[in-house]
């Protein structure tokens, strides 16, 4: 039954009454609580240790797809959405960095813009990126996350303490982790993990309501 109680509409401008029932009903969506997946609430057990998220670059903070430019230079595309979870998380407390294969300009710079933490290019075997940063931070595996989407991340994914694989993971990859995002690699994915850390760290609120004025 409708909440609406201002009587028939007719008028060329909203009136007091009509204006005061829609702050109202933005209100009450606004305390609404968000609709999760059991996978979500059932990953919030292992993100609720994390300290440091760290990310794979191709099919994970992108699409998966390479794009050669001009004298061999390579492109890649970005998702904001992912770029302010990540701020967020940071914000928060936990740290972000990369461990990629592959190596490229593009990511260098977005991880400038990002400030992440820790920076690994070039890391065909990233088992050993992974130990050195744990040297370096004095973390155990278990306060670590790692998100990856193929073959060659397992070896890490099997030693994080929360594991997260984008919807375009492949699919030995996603029987073997915690939580397997509901978007892909580039259109949000990281996005969703940096908000489940937030949440099950009960931070998630906090870092919206700088928004919510």
């Amino acid at each position: 039954m409708p909440s609406n109680c201002c009587g028939p509409e007719g008028g060329a401008y909203p009136t007091d009454c009509e204006l005061t029932e829609a702050l109202r009903n933005r209100a009450m969506a606004r305390n609404r609580p968000l609709e999760r997946s059991d996978a979500w609430k059932a990953a919030q057990v292992q993100a609720r240790q994390v300290k440091l998220l760290l990310l794979d670059v191709d099919g994970v903070l992108t699409d998966g797809g390479i794009t050669y430019g001009a004298g061999g230079l390579e492109t890649k595309s970005f998702n904001t959405q992912d770029g302010l979870g990540v701020r967020l998380l940071q914000e928060s407390g936990v740290e972000v960095g990369i461990v990629t294969a592959r190596s490229s300009e593009a990511v260098e710079r977005r991880a400038r813009d990002l400030r992440l933490a820790h920076v690994f290019q070039g890391q065909g075997d990233k088992l050993t990126a992974f130990e050195s940063i744990l040297k370096q931070t004095g973390l155990r595996p278990l306060q670590t996350a790692y998100m990856g989407d193929d073959l060659i991340d397992l070896p890490i994914l099997n030693r994080v303490g929360f594991a997260a694989a984008p919807a375009n993971a492949v699919a030995e990859i996603r029987q073997r982790v915690h939580y397997v995002a509901a978007r892909s690699g580039g259109h949000g994915a990281v996005r969703e993990v940096c908000d489940l850390i937030l949440e099950a760290q009960g931070n998630l609120e906090r870092m919206r309501a700088q928004f919510d004025r």
